[in-house]
């Protein structure tokens, strides 16, 4: 954690220190290896499906399993993360991201677990990831890729966990959202890049975050835009400024028929 992360993201990570705690306790990290190696499937190529989508295309989208967040509260009252999943599934999602942070944004790790068994998409785990611990966990539970966050972690936290997840056959999508973050992602070598458009330390979304950054992804990347995305309109504009994929939570889960959100912002 940097000096400058914003309050909001020093209270979540200081709380999920004590839950990484307890989650230590209670299944032990040689626990979590041992079930990792008696997994039976490997992961689905969380990025290979985003770059095939692209590449075809097809408008490539994570859709979110998200119920809420610490800046609106519930954002679906009638939250099941299975049929939602579903729902992604029918009407044309590419990868799927789930929030499995229970305290902060309602989410939990079985739902990962769950939609691993229902659907056969790519499952992002969306967490605040600042342990070694949590990437073996998102293995154990199914995670296809995981979730670092540059204003969460120093360079050398990103660099290791990158490596660590590689290691364990997980995709890394590394989001930042400034220039600074968007150079330390470079320095990892990862080659999937999450622009955050909304500022967590103001809770203010500018869309043109993303074309900002993205004269800076290195040859090859694939960058996806984050946040604040809520018609075609904007999908449009923000492949016009250079993003290939689209993580899209709170428009489609404020909709009542999640899969017409869904086709209408891929344009199916």
């Amino acid at each position: 954690m940097t000096n400058d992360t914003p309050d909001v993201l020093k209270k979540i990570i200081e709380y999920k220190r004590t839950e990484i705690d307890a989650a230590r306790l209670a299944v032990p990290a040689e626990e979590l290896r041992a079930r990792i190696l008696d997994l039976e499937d490997s992961p689905r190529g969380f990025e290979r499906h985003l770059r095939e989508a692209a590449v075809s295309g097809w408008t490539a989208v994570i859709a979110e399993v998200k119920k809420g967040s610490p800046s609106k509260g519930i954002i679906r009252d009638d939250f099941d993360p299975l049929e939602i999943a579903g729902i992604y599934q029918e009407n044309g999602a590419t990868c799927l991201s789930v929030l499995t942070d229970e305290r902060f944004f309602m989410g939990h790790l079985r739902f990962l677990h769950l939609i691993r068994e229902s659907v056969s998409l790519p499952l992002l785990r969306k967490d605040f990831i600042i342990d070694p611990y949590q990437i073996h966990e998102a293995r154990a539970a199914g995670a296809d890729a995981i979730l670092l966050i540059a204003s969460c972690l120093e360079l050398t936290q990103l660099k290791d966990f990158h490596a660590l997840a590689r290691e364990l056959h997980l995709d890394v999508l590394l989001e930042v959202h400034d220039e600074t973050e968007m150079e330390m992602a470079n320095e990892t070598g990862c080659s999937l890049v999450g622009v955050n458009n909304r500022n967590l330390r103001t809770f203010v979304t500018d869309l043109g975050t993303t074309g900002r950054l993205a004269g800076m992804m290195p040859a090859g990347g694939l960058l996806v835009a984050e946040s604040g995305i809520t018609c075609r309109r904007d999908i449009e504009a923000l492949t016009a400024a250079g993003a290939g994929a689209f993580l899209i939570g709170e428009s489609l889960m404020r909709e009542k028929d999640i899969g017409k959100k869904l086709r209408e912002l891929i344009n199916a």
